[in-house]
């Protein structure tokens, strides 16, 4: 059985991937590229957002709960959050994973608000 930090890593991991690849640079470049890296501040917000909605709902993160199998539904649920919460057109209510969690999930990660990501004048990328 995986441990709590270990989840919470692959929650967080796969929350942080979902955000870089979904964002770009003023000029249209993908944040994951390899041409960036993050700030710190990044990393803290991230982190503890991605903590915040992981404590919160990490019991509904199960196989029985989620249909999609490219990867294990806790990362899925990182993915997920990202993606529903900056309304970004898939997230938890796209079908994949199972009534009434999806439905609650979708709502708790609409309720942690949108936020945007954007390269500093160090080159560094952080959390608007």
């Amino acid at each position: 059985m995986q441990t709590y930090d270990d989840a919470l890593a692959a929650f967080q991991s796969a929350y942080i991937t979902a955000a870089l690849w979904s964002s770009t640079n003023d000029d249209g470049e993908p944040l994951d590229s390899g041409d960036f890296e993050v700030s710190d501040e990044f990393t803290e917000r991230m982190n503890a957002d991605a903590k915040a909605f992981f404590d919160a709902h990490s019991q509904h993160f199960t196989s029985d709960n989620c249909k999609y199998s490219g990867c294990s539904p806790i990362e899925y649920a990182g993915h997920d959050f990202w993606l529903t919460r900056c309304g970004h057109g898939c997230g938890f209510w796209d079908g994949d994973w199972k009534e009434p969690v999806a439905s609650l999930l979708d709502e708790a990660a609409k309720k942690a608000g949108n936020v945007d990501l954007y390269v500093g004048d160090d080159g560094l990328v952080y959390v608007m």
